[in-house]
């Protein structure tokens, strides 16, 4: 595991209706997935399902599901989540050390996923020390938040199974 400066106790850009809070990041630990899984769906729902399809719904929910997550855990790549006290406000999923499989925050805070970002490429580049840069399949919803955060769009809008996405890429260095 990484002893990343990141992943400590910090107090600072996070926040809750204005209000700085201490927010923790850190690994996923085992048997975290159903909590993980349970912020997924709730900003899934509200932010990404509405311009999906059926089929996109179901996708989605195939591959973000607890076995799922549970299963890709480990495999090349990493999870790691924001927590304030037992609420758990953000996680991000990195799979084949470079791309951003899952990236979600719960709406009420600001600067999490921004610091899930920032944490996830130095791990990434832990990992693969010759990373050039870091993809993402954006929806449509996460595209402004994503361009805030340094990612370019690198092809058209694009659907696959119902699910509707930009790729898109941020240089690491």
């Amino acid at each position: 595991m990484c002893t990343s400066p990141w992943l400590q106790k910090k107090e600072s850009e996070p926040r809750i209706g204005g209000i700085a809070m201490v927010t923790a990041y850190r690994f996923m630990r085992k048997g975290e997935e159903t909590r993980i899984c349970a912020l997924v769906k709730k900003v899934f729902d509200e932010f990404v399902a509405p311009d999906y399809s059926d089929e996109g719904v179901g996708e989605f929910y195939t591959f973000a599901n607890t076995e799922a997550i549970a299963a890709r855990a480990g495999e090349n790549g990493f999870i790691m989540v924001a927590e304030d006290g037992d609420d758990l406000t953000g996680m991000i999923e990195i799979v084949r050390g470079d791309h951003i499989s899952l990236l979600f925050v719960d709406r009420r805070c600001e600067g999490i996923g921004k610091t899930l970002v920032a944490m996830a490429v130095d791990e990434c580049l832990r990992i693969k020390p010759e990373l050039k840069s870091i993809t993402v399949n954006s929806s449509p919803f996460a595209v402004p938040a994503y361009e805030k955060m340094g990612f370019r769009a690198v092809g058209p809008f694009r659907e696959v199974n119902g699910i509707i996405f930009i790729p898109m890429e941020r240089p690491v260095n």
